[in-house]
């Protein structure tokens, strides 16, 4: 196993393609190993080593792609949404003490002014499209620093910071090493059975985990290729689909169901670049839209579990000719994944926190010692990772996830898993999405309220849909609320949101 991105990286033939993108030609992995070094010798001219901080505010593309992977061979790497305010850049170029920053030739956006009133030193990416999609060259705008370690990283060296979403509580800074990186991509690419005959067409965000790792590094460690799309565009899927011939993608939920409202009408493309499967992370996908994406594609779908904290992947559903279990994430895909109490350091059986054990789980939160504290603990000579979601393993090791702890409703004492009442709304042929989450109540502490996307063409009221839960649901999980709506807001990679969804929807009981 390989444990630096350069060495996973080099070992791929130089004819092999490595990135696609719109209206360019491919990259290759010799032309991409070639860009590394450029890219060194750039970022060591700047005055930036192996243990410096390099934010990266790129558009989705192969430049994206090309930037990640190249910089992370050399510096610490940090993708940024670049829909972020000045205000919460400038949180994060300071959160995460950031040397540089990679911003487009010619942008002039909020990043930019965050970075000059902070006086970050600003790296103009230009297109080079000559050698191939994600070719790029930079260039630093004001004098250089001095200074720099210009070793090269080692597996203990940090490639990727990312933060968690921050949702309850400020965004805890998450390290994410060489060894990490390459462990987690290699346990994606054995679990997927990946090839260098494999293409996956990327859609997800690449400021994210899932994209990063499941797409791309999992992708180049096998010297597979990735199209790099401008990012997620139901209307433009299909499309894509035909023009590049892809043997897989990877998605959450809300976009496999925006692309499988779209599917009837593209049976012809589906019919003519035949996926060998399909893959879901990010969010529990329905078991009803894990049915209708496998009648539509005639391909396995591949639910997996992931999380920032641990490089992405933890568990995952098997390929054929193993069993897939719709409503689970599948069995163990890289580190060990066992039960803990959830108030007491020890590992148990039955329902109670998930915990994972392996080589790619972050040593730990930056400068957190209070949220290590209570993450991280020993138990059976290994170190422990509380992932915050609570579930059980069945007797042939398939992990059932019942929903965050911190989402879990307390309705006077009762607790209500989310999940569970989603998947009998959806059960509902009106309903296309369900989201159940808590809503503040004055005696109980909180109550179940739950949001409603119908689908094209059907109608239902909220009473309709109150009894069908009553029909299937004991009486205290039943939502007191029932709202129907055009769309369920979402986060900036597609998952949609339990905690605070109530505020956003200008909820109230």
């Amino acid at each position: 196993m390989t444990h630096t991105l350069s060495k996973m990286i080099l070992q791929h033939p130089d004819t092999a393609l490595a990135l696609g993108g719109v209206g360019a030609d491919w990259l290759t992995y010799g032309a991409l190993r070639k860009l590394s070094v450029e890219i060194g010798h750039q970022l060591h001219s700047c005055g930036l080593g192996r243990t410096d901080r390099v934010a990266i505010v790129l558009p989705n593309g192969p430049e994206m792609a090309a930037a990640f992977i190249t910089l992370a061979q050399w510096a610490v790497t940090a993708p940024l949404n670049p829909s972020y305010t000045q205000d919460e850049f400038s949180f994060y170029f300071k959160d995460l003490e950031s040397k540089a920053v990679v911003l487009p030739e010619g942008y002039s956006g909020p990043a930019l002014s965050a970075a000059l009133a902070l006086g970050t030193m600003v790296l103009r990416l230009k297109l080079t499209p000559e050698i191939g999609a994600g070719g790029f060259a930079l260039s630093a705008e004001g004098p250089g620093l001095s200074g720099a370690d210009t070793r090269a990283p080692h597996a203990e060296d940090a490639a990727l910071i990312l933060h968690t979403s921050g949702t309850t509580s400020r965004p805890k800074i998450v390290p994410l090493l060489h060894r990490n990186i390459c462990a987690s991509s290699q346990h994606i690419a054995a679990s997927l059975t990946l090839t260098a005959s494999d293409r996956c067409l990327n859609v997800m965000p690449l400021f994210h985990i899932h994209g990063l790792l499941a797409a791309v590094s999992a992708s180049l460690s096998v010297g597979a290729q990735i199209f790099c799309t401008p990012g997620f565009d139901a209307l433009k899927f299909f499309g894509w689909m035909a023009a590049q011939r892809p043997t897989w993608y990877t998605a959450v939920p809300t976009m496999h169901q925006a692309i499988l409202s779209r599917a009837a009408r593209n049976e012809s493309v589906i019919a003519d670049v035949p996926l060998r499967f399909l893959r879901s992370s990010s969010a529990s996908l329905p078991p009803q839209v894990f049915a209708a994406l496998e009648d539509a594609f005639e391909a396995p779908v591949i639910e997996a579990y992931g999380m920032t904290e641990a490089a992405h992947q933890m568990a995952a559903n098997p390929l054929p000719p193993k069993p897939r279990k719709p409503g689970c994430v599948g069995i163990a895909a890289g580190p060990q994944v066992r039960i803990a109490d959830e108030s007491d350091n020890k590992l148990m059986d039955g329902l109670g926190e998930i915990v994972i054990s392996g080589p790619n789980v972050t040593p730990g939160y930056e400068s957190n010692p209070d949220a290590n504290a209570q993450s991280f603990f020993e138990a059976g000579g290994n170190r422990w990772f509380r992932t915050g979601d609570q579930g059980q393993l069945d007797s042939e090791g398939y992990l059932t996830i019942t929903g965050r702890l911190k989402e879990i409703i307390n309705r006077g004492g009762e607790k209500i898993s989310p999940r569970e009442v989603d998947e009998v709304l959806m059960d509902h042929p009106a309903v296309a999405q369900a989201v159940t989450f808590a809503v503040p109540h004055d005696k109980l502490g909180e109550d179940v309220a739950a949001a409603v996307v119908l689908a094209q063409d059907e109608t239902a009221s909220e009473q309709e849909l109150s009894g069908f839960a009553k029909q299937r649901l004991t009486r205290f999980k039943v939502p007191r609320k029932i709202v129907i709506v055009e769309e369920i807001p979402k986060g900036a990679t597609g998952k949609l949101q339990r905690i605070g969804l109530h505020k956003k929807l200008g909820l109230e009981l």
